[in-house]
């Protein structure tokens, strides 16, 4: 359990968790619930619901015997101090894996649309970069061996509340383009020189160069995922492939 960012709003969790639980999780985007262990259904005692952010396990890191654990990112709230401010060896109780997370294979590949997807599109908020992290690092947006390119919007206040801001040279060698999107530039010690605002007016100054060509997949506030999608669908993106994870 470590800051994820320097403003220390969100945390990253590292759970450790059985071999069986390991292996149902195979698509980004999937998430599991999360409770305190020994207290039951208390009232004080209702689970999480967290997205995975480090991605599913590869044939090859169970082949070699990786770590059975989940990674987490969890934005601090009054409520959720228990798991936010715990130490190394908390028992929690997981739920099996949950959920279809996003379905890349069924609209992103193929021509089910009948025109083949060559630009991805990542929008996330804050701590909804998680399952993003997930379809990332998995390798399945097609960014390497698959040819496509891919733009990342990634919203937070100021510099300093952005998770995993130290894997961006990584993503960008995958294939990720990364855009860091500001929304409190006023706050930023020396200024900021990057985009400014909120994710869906960053999509809208750019524009979506082939709409029938493009897929997106996003998580994050209610207000930037109903922006978002209706740019893009107004702009020609088959709704099928404008993809979140619940």
């Amino acid at each position: 359990n470590f800051d994820a960012c320097p403003s220390r709003s969100c945390i990253s969790l590292t759970v450790t968790v059985t071999p069986a639980t390991l292996k149902e999780f195979a698509v980004p985007g999937q998430y599991v619930q999360v409770r305190q262990a020994g207290k039951g259904d208390s009232d004080d005692n209702k689970p999480l619901f967290l997205a995975i952010a480090s991605p599913p396990p590869a044939e090859a890191d169970e082949a070699a015997g990786a770590p059975s654990e989940f990674e987490f990112l969890i934005k601090k709230t009054d409520n959720n101090g228990w798991i936010t401010d715990a130490g190394e060896g908390l028992e929690v109780e997981v739920s099996q894996v949950l959920g279809g997370g996003f379905p890349i294979k069924e609209e992103i590949e193929g021509l089910k649309y009948d025109f083949p997807t060559q630009n991805v599109l990542l929008f996330a908020n804050g701590s909804g970069i998680a399952p993003l992290r997930s379809a990332i690092e998995s390798g399945q947006l097609g960014t390497l061996d698959g040819g496509r390119s891919a733009r990342l919007y990634y919203g937070v206040a100021t510099p300093s509340d952005m998770p995993y801001a130290e894997r961006f040279p990584a993503w960008e060698k995958m294939g990720i383009e990364v855009v860091p999107v500001i929304s409190r530039p006023e706050e930023v010690d020396g200024g900021w020189l990057g985009r400014v605002g909120y994710v869906q007016t960053a999509l809208e100054e750019d524009g979506v160069a082939i709409p029938r060509n493009t897929g997106a997949l996003m998580c994050g506030v209610k207000g930037m995922c109903e922006g978002v999608k209706d740019i893009l669908t107004r702009a020609g993106t088959f709704e099928g492939r404008v993809l979140t994870n619940f």
